[in-house]
């Protein structure tokens, strides 16, 4: 392909890619007057976070199976036209509890969009390229978290957070739009892929039978996981424990999301001279270095907003560099089920997202105890996986040569 048409490809595909995470990041400046309107209280609303992370993960094991029997565009169109429907309807609330079924709903929308772009870099570009391909897809898709809540926390001071879903409605029809007129057909129909339980089933346990998908797919869904357990308690650590207007919160919110994008284009210098395995594993550590001085300060009381902006920031920076490279590394081994494969990578990552999320507010106990715990566990989880593969692909080399 032309330059042009890869900058049109990696643009489409980054849209696709990031509306599911903006219509989380945008909503959640308005968390404190959507609470006042429907007569509940932020952790009640949070759910509706919760509910939309179960809806991701859900959905794109559902949308895995379609993208590869039907192609890339068919459940895509499908997809983002539920999107818009669905945020129409969050505008018109009434409940909390219609607020969280409807964002079930728009999950169930959205993620089609994460499963087909991954799927569509696999089918389109080189396995060497791979890594580069999604560091650049994540600068397209790291605008959406700096400006998702700065437009929320504009949007719920001037004309209410209803329009925040109005808003939403209307960048999904815009992304439909490209969709349709723009993007490629990246790998047509597959008749010979079957739709019927037993057999995607089947294809599903053909991808968790290979170590290596195995091995990256759950550490680093476990990395991002420490995101959602910070996306899902910020609101309350900066708004309420240190003071911040909503305002203020979008661009605390902003500058971590700026943190991630760094890290994805640093990846790229870094892979001119570090295979991804090696980045991983190093970074791993930096990420985990960030969540434990987070842990020890929130219990010590020591923190500030300025010292938990920084490690913050650090934080986001690891994963903004190990996120690529995991996602690349579990999606190598596959070719005709690459659908199936993101799909599952896609769920696993949303899923310990979700479970990050409902543990925060679960455990909720007006601290920064429960966001910062639970962030501190996922990372070394993560950590120890990325070790152990190291330690066994170690032992695997020597047995090898001792044979020889």
């Amino acid at each position: 392909m032309d330059k042009k048409q890869y900058r049109t490809i990696i643009l489409v595909l980054g849209a696709l890619a990031a509306l599911g995470p903006f219509a989380i990041d945008m909503y959640l400046p308005g968390f404190p007057a959507i609470a006042k309107d429907l007569n509940t209280d932020i952790a009640h609303v949070g759910l509706s976070l919760t509910s939309y992370f179960i809806g991701i993960a859900a959905g794109q094991l559902i949308y895995g199976p379609l993208v590869d029997r039907f192609g890339r565009k068919k459940p895509l169109i499908i997809g983002l036209s539920l999107f818009v429907l669905a945020a129409l309807g969050c505008a018109l609330v009434p409940s909390v509890e219609w607020l969280i079924g409807l964002r079930l709903l728009l999950a169930l929308g959205g993620c089609v969009g994460m499963v087909a772009s991954r799927a569509m870099v696999r089918d389109l570009f080189p396995l060497k390229d791979i890594p580069n391909v999604f560091s650049t897809l994540m600068l397209v898709m790291g605008v959406a978290p700096i400006i998702a809540p700065t437009i929320g926390g504009y949007v719920t001071a001037h004309l209410g957070w209803q329009f925040i879903f109005v808003v939403l409605a209307a960048i999904a029809a815009s992304v439909l739009f490209a969709v349709v007129k723009l993007l490629p057909e990246s790998k047509g129909p597959d008749t010979t892929i079957s739709l019927k339980p037993q057999f995607i089933l089947r294809d599903f346990a053909n991808v968790l039978k290979e170590p290596t998908f195995l091995t990256y797919a759950i550490s680093g869904s476990l990395a991002a996981a420490g995101m959602f357990a910070y996306i899902s308690g910020s609101p309350f650590v900066f708004m309420e424990h240190f003071g911040l207007t909503d305002t203020q919160y979008g661009i605390a919110f902003a500058m971590n999301a700026a943190g991630y994008i760094i890290g994805s284009q640093f990846n790229r210098l870094l892979l001119r001279r570090n295979t991804s395995k090696q980045i991983t594993l190093k970074v791993g550590f930096i990420q985990f270095a960030a969540a434990l001085a987070l842990v020890f300060g929130s219990f010590t009381g020591t923190l500030t907003a300025i010292s938990t902006l920084v490690l913050l920031f650090t934080f986001m920076f690891s994963l903004g560099i190990i996120n690529p490279n995991a996602s690349a590394l579990a999606l190598v081994p596959f070719t005709k089920n690459a659908g199936s494969a993101s799909a599952i990578l896609g769920s696993l990552q949303m899923g310990t997202g979700a479970l990050a999320s409902a543990l925060v507010s679960v455990l909720h106990n007006r601290t920064m105890v429960p966001m910062t715990g639970v962030m501190a566990t996922l990372t070394t989880l993560s950590l120890l996986i990325l070790i152990v593969a190291k330690r066994n692909e170690r032992k695997a080399v020597a047995a090898q040569l001792c044979e020889v």
